[in-house]
């Protein structure tokens, strides 16, 4: 059953959250509590793999709604984002009319009225029955309401923002063979973006902003500890300390939150107990992905260990 009212409060919000195993910083869980206080979309910015897409799942299962999602690329159009004609249904209900043309025309005796009667049949072709609704139509549709998931929106053109200005001040479409369609109930709206490009205004005055970054250090540990509960108290300070060290590196791609969930799990896998330089060596292909990067932490691999070893004594 799924819950469209409110939430009572941040603390709230930080709990639900946290039952799917999404830790939510302070500054999250108020975005979204006040996104839902306020019908307003949010726009989550943030390097890839911080946990914008998760969000929005985390919400979905926390109030038990269906969740949409709408992957954005160049060349996206309003075809495959909003909707589409059944153009195959068109066709065969136009075949249809062809064979019984003459009881459509209902014994027209001129051009003029057999006309008249065919006009009437004009609109069918262009009512709703014909109408193929993609992502963005479907999640003004849902009768208890959805959260719809337009993800790196940034990818899109720019020209593709414009598509969404309506839906996200008014929650409503404007089909020009339809007229307007409003949602049935409000969908909570989550955008994300990496920041390739710059977002023009129209489509962030329509939005909350919340930006993402990495997690200060006992935060990630909170977040491996919810996503992997096997791995122990100083592995967890251990190698949270080590990625961070990582991070202070200028590299093409910095480790984020989902490559330190995936290491986490391979080092439980591996029975590691602690940190040392051969298991870090041979899986820091796991945190890094580039091997320009990992020919340039490789050096570091034991003083960042002993720092995060430290670091760990002392937290």
């Amino acid at each position: 059953m799924a819950d469209t009212r409110p939430t009572a409060s941040i603390e709230a919000v930080e709990s639900g959250l946290a039952a799917q195993g999404y830790i939510a910083s302070r500054q999250i869980a108020t975005a979204v509590y006040l996104s839902q206080q306020i019908e307003k979309p949010i726009l989550v910015e943030g390097p890839a793999g911080v946990g914008k897409t998760e969000l929005a799942k985390a919400i979905a299962a926390w109030r038990g709604m269906k969740m949409i999602r709408l992957q954005c690329y160049e060349g996206l159009d309003e075809a495959k984002a909003l909707y589409e004609w059944k153009y195959a249904k068109q066709l065969l209900y136009t075949q249809i009319l062809k064979d019984k043309l003459g009881e459509v025309l209902g014994g027209a005796q001129t051009l003029h009225a057999a006309l008249d009667q065919l006009h009437t049949f004009g609109d069918v072709f262009f009512s709703k029955e014909f109408v193929e609704p993609r992502p963005l139509l479907q999640a003004l549709e849902q009768p208890a309401g959805c959260v719809l998931l337009i993800d790196e929106i940034d990818k899109s053109d720019a020209e593709f923002e414009s598509l969404l200005l309506e839906i996200l001040s008014d929650f409503q479409v404007t089909i020009p063979e339809l007229g307007t369609v409003s949602a049935v109930a409000p969908p909570t709206v989550i955008l994300t973006s990496n920041s390739e490009r710059d977002l023009g205004d129209a489509l962030k005055r329509r939005c909350l902003h919340l930006h993402i970054g990495f997690p200060e250090q006992r935060l990630e540990e909170r977040i491996v500890e919810s996503r992997v509960p096997g791995i122990s108290q100083t592995l967890r300070k251990q190698m949270v300390g080590f990625i961070h060290e990582i991070r202070s590196l200028d590299l093409k791609k910095l480790p984020s939150v989902s490559e330190a969930i995936d290491w986490a799990r391979v080092l439980v896998l591996l029975e590691a107990n602690e940190l040392n330089h051969e298991i870090v060596k041979d899986t820091l292909n796991v945190l890094l992905k580039y091997e320009a990067d990992i020919e340039a932490a490789t050096p570091q691999i034991s003083t960042f260990i002993a720092k995060a070893s430290r670091q760990g004594v002392f937290s």
